[in-house]
């Protein structure tokens, strides 16, 4: 009798949390597929990071925990699960794949070259080519603002350098003052 009255107070959310909680469980469990995949990506890869998130994830898949996963690899618990849900979600190519690669640029290096030729032309006959000029062109292309260093690093994979005029002290004295002063000093 006790158990018919707890089942009647059960609301309706509840028995769906349950059922949810239920459905979590099961979701950890790895076919025999799924480990050897594991296994042999982790004998492939050459990246310590990536192999270390392989065999956290090959640990879970053979049925540790994730506080057991997490004292033998070093990751959190929560991490731990994460990375089982992101293989389950998007495969083995979401934990194994490099993730860091690629042009990262806005453009190709042959389009940055089209877009610095004219201030090459310019500077080559010995005109100033101040960084804003370059900028604005650059912008125009990308459609968004870039801020200098991003100008910086395209002008220095295209081989330029900052080249300026030689400072000069605003209240230095003329060539002539500089001239007579030295013929007025004994030797």
């Amino acid at each position: 009798m006790m158990v018919g009255a707890i089942y009647h107070q059960i609301s309706c959310n509840d028995m769906i949390y349950c059922i949810w909680v239920m459905n979590m469980a099961s979701r950890y469990k790895f076919s025999e597929e799924q480990i050897k995949e594991i296994e042999q990506a982790r004998k492939d890869n050459q990246d310590k990071r990536v192999k270390a998130r392989l065999k956290a994830l090959e640990l879970r898949a053979k049925g540790a925990d994730a506080r057991e996963v997490s004292t033998a690899t070093g990751f959190h618990a929560s991490s731990v699960t994460r990375l089982v849900a992101k293989y389950r979600d998007k495969g083995i190519e979401a934990i194994a794949g490099n993730h860091y690669g690629g042009n990262r640029r806005n453009m190709s290096v042959s389009e940055e070259a089209a877009i610095l030729a004219p201030f090459k032309e310019r500077a080559e006959k010995g005109e100033l080519v101040e960084i804003s000029e370059i900028a604005k062109a650059y912008q125009a292309a990308v459609d968004h603002p870039v801020s200098n260093g991003q100008i910086y690093f395209v002008l220095h994979r295209h081989g330029w350098r900052k080249v300026m005029p030689r400072s000069k002290h605003p209240k230095k004295a003329s060539e002539e003052e500089i001239a007579a002063s030295k013929k007025l000093t004994p030797k």
